[in-house]
């Protein structure tokens, strides 16, 4: 893709959001042909957002190359949050773990050990994150569509955590989710990628390098543990990780 065509893709994709103009595609020469295309349009995207506030990352599979997309503050939430359902084309569910950075990690050319890395880390916390498209309807384009749309996010709201994450077992760590105090899943890890603690790594030396590294105070959202839930407003949803905390979304 040419800057040209990278810009044009995130255009279209800016002005589906803040109109509500739903895609059936990105024209051809705006369609990312590879993972290279499809980042390079999301990160003009993310910058034309506005202020980053951190990342989601997750990967197929435990030992498959992870994927990201840098998440901006219009769309994370500290704290039990209220969100008009009239905000999103589609309202999928998910209950993940956050670890939140305390320390800055910039870009540089020597890669990050695991200890580096892991004493960047501040806390762990529930977390709801809805995704979302900006096309007409969900999975309807390709996966590098999909990418390019910031992985399909839509908002993230973060509940309560703890300092000591070190004491959490990711792997196997109990969640359930309920809906209107229902609940409606309940399992142990869940996460497709495994450990959620590798995709912190490969972040860090990889998928946060074309916007400089992940910086203090950024929120790293690792992928669900639950499997995709779609829902209709109004309701009110609740993510439980027992030795972790508790997040709560209003959709009104």
């Amino acid at each position: 893709m040419t800057p040209r065509d990278v810009s044009i893709a995130a255009d279209l994709l800016l002005d589906a959001r803040r109109k509500g103009v739903r895609l059936t595609s990105l024209p051809a020469p705006a369609n990312p042909g590879s993972w290279d295309d499809a980042y390079a349009v999301q990160d003009h995207l993310v910058r034309k957002l506005g202020t980053r506030a951190g990342w989601k990352v997750g990967a197929i599979t435990p030992e498959a190359e992870p994927f990201r997309a840098a998440l901006t503050a219009d769309t994370v939430f500290d704290g039990a949050t209220r969100i008009p359902a009239s905000r999103f084309n589609v309202i999928g569910v998910e209950a993940e773990l956050v670890y939140r950075f305390s320390k800055t990690l910039i870009a540089r050319q020597q890669l990050y050990g695991e200890d580096e890395v892991f004493d960047a880390v501040g806390s762990v916390h529930a977390a709801i994150e809805i995704v979302d498209t900006r096309f007409a309807a969900w999975n309807s384009v390709d996966r590098l569509a999909q990418v390019a749309d910031q992985m399909n996010h839509g908002a993230l709201v973060v509940g309560s955590g703890r300092p000591d994450w070190r004491e959490v077992d990711p792997v196997n760590e109990p969640v359930s989710l309920s809906i209107d105090g229902k609940p409606v899943l309940e399992t142990v890890g869940g996460n497709s990628a495994g450990d959620p603690l590798r995709m912190l790594v490969w972040l860090a030396n990889t998928g946060a390098r074309s916007l400089g590294g992940i910086k203090a105070g950024d929120l790293i959202t690792t992928g669900s543990c639950t499997g995709t839930i779609f829902v209709e407003g109004p309701c009110r949803i609740a993510a439980e990780f027992p030795a972790v905390g508790r997040a709560m979304l209003e959709i009104a």
